[in-house]
C-alpha cells in the first residue's frame, strides 16, 4: 500500500518536472500544442487542447507505476490518447522507450527535428526521482493492488498551462487563473465499489523564485480506506465568518449563482481548472466547490475526492443529492462508464457536483439550491 503511494508521489514529481521543462521555451512550446476534436473534445470549450506535456506525463505515469506494479498496468486510465500531432504535421504514438536515446529519437520526430529539446525531455523522462515523504513511508494500510484502478489527469487546466501567465494576483489566497491552476492529478479508486481511496495532487507552478524566475512545485496526498484515513495535510480550521464561501466556474449558470447569494453573499469566487477548484476546498480557502454542469470527468475528481475524504469531506453528486434529499449521501463513483453516450462523455460527472469539507456546509448549499436548480 505504502509502496503504491510512494510510486504515485514519485511519478507526480517527475510529471511536474516535465510540465516545467516543456514551458521553458515559448517558441518550442507552441509546437507542442494540438487541438482536440471529435469524441476527445470537452463540449464546454469552443477550442479544447492537449499538449505534448499532457501526453508524455500520462505515458510516464503509466510506465513508471506499471514497471513497479505490473498488475496495475491495465488498470491505469487517463484523459489523453497517446497520439500526438504537432502544428507542423508530425505525428507519433508517444511512449516511454527502454532507453533515453530511443525516447529522444521518438520525440525528435514530433519536435521538427529539434534534437536538443528532444534530448532534454528524454532526460527528464528517464530521470530517477528520489522523493522522500516520511509520513507516506510510515503508512500501513493493506489495500490489494488487484482491487485498484487509477485515473490520471496529466495537466488539469491545460488552457491556463498554455497561456502560461505567472503574474496573476490571488484573491483571498485563491488564484482566479494562471499557471498556479495547472495541476497533475493521480487518483486511485476501488474497482469493486468505485470509491476513491487514494489521491495525489502535484502543483508544478506553486511559487516562482523572483531571482532565478524558476518555478517550484508542491504536492499533497490523502488516503481513505475502510474507515482509516491519512493525509499530508491537516484538516483546515473552520472559517471565522458565518457566511459560507464557494468557488465556481466562470461558466456556472445564473440560476446557481443567484440561489447561492443569500447563503454566500460576496464570498463567491471564480477560478480556472476543476482540479484547482477542488484544491481550494482541500486547502480551506473556500468551504465548497459547486458545479452544476456535466463537463468535469472522473480524471478531474478522483484524486481530490480521495484527499477530501481523508480530511472528513467528500464530493457529492449534485443532481442525485437534490432529487433524493432524504437518502444517503450520493458521492461520485469511478468504476463504471455512463451508458448511451460516446467518447469522453462516458466518464463525465453527469449531474454536477459539490466538493465539501463539512457535511453541514453541504447541507446548507443543497438547501439553498433545492427547488431552484436542476429541477
Amino acid at each position: 500500500m505504502a509502496g503504491v503511494l510512494r510510486a504515485l508521489l514519485s511519478a507526480s514529481e517527475k510529471a511536474a518536472n516535465i510540465a516545467r521543462v516543456c514551458r521553458q521555451e515559448e517558441a518550442l512550446f507552441q509546437l507542442l500544442i494540438q487541438e482536440k476534436t471529435g469524441a476527445d473534445k470537452n463540449k464546454k470549450f469552443i477550442q479544447d487542447f492537449k499538449t505534448l506535456a499532457d501526453v508524455i506525463i500520462q505515458e510516464v505515469v503509466r510506465h513508471d507505476v506499471g514497471k513497479q506494479f505490473p498488475e496495475l498496468l491495465h488498470a491505469i486510465h487517463g484523459e489523453e490518447s497517446n497520439t500526438f500531432e504537432n502544428k507542423l504535421g508530425g505525428r507519433v504514438e508517444v511512449q516511454v522507450c527502454s532507453t533515453e536515446t530511443d525516447t529522444a529519437a521518438l520525440l525528435c520526430s514530433v519536435l521538427d527535428g529539434n534534437k536538443e529539446a528532444a534530448g532534454l525531455l528524454a532526460q527528464t523522462i528517464h530521470q530517477e526521482i528520489e522523493l522522500r515523504d516520511p509520513a507516506a513511508e510510515r503508512l500501513e494500510l493493506a489495500i490489494p493492488t488487484s482491487s485498484m484502478g487509477i485515473w490520471i489527469d496529466p495537466i488539469d487546466s491545460t488552457s491556463q498551462y498554455i497561456k502560461g501567465r505567472g503574474d496573476v494576483e490571488p484573491e483571498k489566497g485563491l488564484y482566479p487563473s494562471g499557471l498556479q491552476s495547472a495541476l497533475v492529478l493521480i487518483g486511485v479508486y476501488d474497482r469493486g465499489s468505485g470509491e476513491p481511496i487514494m489521491g495525489v495532487i502535484n502543483q508544478p507552478f506553486n511559487m516562482c523564485d523572483p531571482g532565478s524566475l524558476r518555478w517550484q512545485g508542491q504536492y499533497h496526498w490523502g488516503v481513505s480506506y475502510q474507515g482509516l484515513s491519512a493525509s499530508s495535510l491537516a484538516r483546515p480550521a473552520p472559517p471565522p465568518h458565518k457566511e459560507l464561501s464557494v468557488v465556481l466556474s466562470s461558466s456556472e449558470t445564473e440560476e446557481v449563482k443567484q440561489a447561492l447569494v443569500p447563503l454566500c453573499g460576496r464570498r463567491m469566487y471564480r477560478a480556472s481548472g476543476a482540479g484547482y477548484k477542488f484544491l481550494c476546498v482541500i486547502l480551506g480557502l473556500v468551504d465548497a466547490y459547486v458545479f452544476s454542469e456535466n463537463t468535469t470527468f472522473k480524471w478531474d475528481s478522483c484524486a481530490p475526492h480521495a484527499i477530501l475524504r481523508s480530511l472528513g469531506g467528500g464530493v457529492a453528486d449534485l443532481a442525485s443529492s437534490l432529487s433524493h434529499p432524504h437518502g444517503g449521501l450520493p458521492e461520485l463513483q469511478y468504476h463504471q462508464p455512463r451508458d448511451g453516450v460516446q467518447g469522453v462523455e462516458r466518464w463525465a460527472n453527469h449531474g454536477g457536483l459539490v466538493a465539501f469539507l463539512s457535511e453541514q456546509s453541504l447541507k446548507e448549499i443543497l438547501s439553498a439550491l433545492s427547488g431552484n436548480v436542476l429541477q
